[in-house]
């Protein structure tokens, strides 16, 4: 079977997580790069002014931020890696290139059928309240969640 046929290694379904998920469509090699995170790459200024993609929820965005502050907003021409769930016992992994490029890799064997997440380890500019820790509750039910999506801020001694 050529590479052009290959089968498509995920499908994006109702997840039991949250809304909208990323499955393999077929078992994933540990290191295999599964799909790029895709959408307007741009400034969180520009990417904060558009409309929330759920105004019920505005903390619910399709926003990847960058090492260099740059971020891509996948609520603009983004494909189906923006579905992927946040777990804190995650699948895969992000990494990006030097060209600002996100690409969505198994940390292990992943099963048919199974969900893809990773730990998206988001960023908060400001203090955490009990408020803002709720509009980051993470969902993800495993063992070892820590009840966040939020990047855990080291403590200052």
């Amino acid at each position: 079977m050529s590479e052009s046929k290959k089968k498509r290694a995920y499908a994006v379904r109702n997840s039991a997580i949250h809304g909208r998920g990323v499955f393999a469509a077929r078992k994933i090699r540990k290191g295999k790069t599964v799909i790029e995170y895709k959408g307007d790459l741009t400034t969180w200024d520009i990417a904060s002014l558009r409309p929330d993609s759920d105004p019920d929820n505005p903390y619910h965005t399709f926003i990847f931020e960058l090492s260099d502050g740059r971020v891509i907003d996948a609520g603009v021409k983004g494909n189906a890696a923006r579905w992927i769930n946040h777990s804190c016992d995650p699948n895969c992994l992000t990494s990006e290139d030097d060209d600002g490029r996100v690409f969505i890799e198994a940390l292990r064997k992943i099963r048919s059928g199974e969900e893809l997440t990773y730990d998206y380890r988001l960023s908060y500019d400001g203090r955490v309240t009990r408020k803002v820790r709720a509009a980051f509750a993470c969902r993800c039910g495993m063992a070892k969640c820590r009840g966040t999506m939020l990047l855990e801020k080291k403590k200052k001694k």
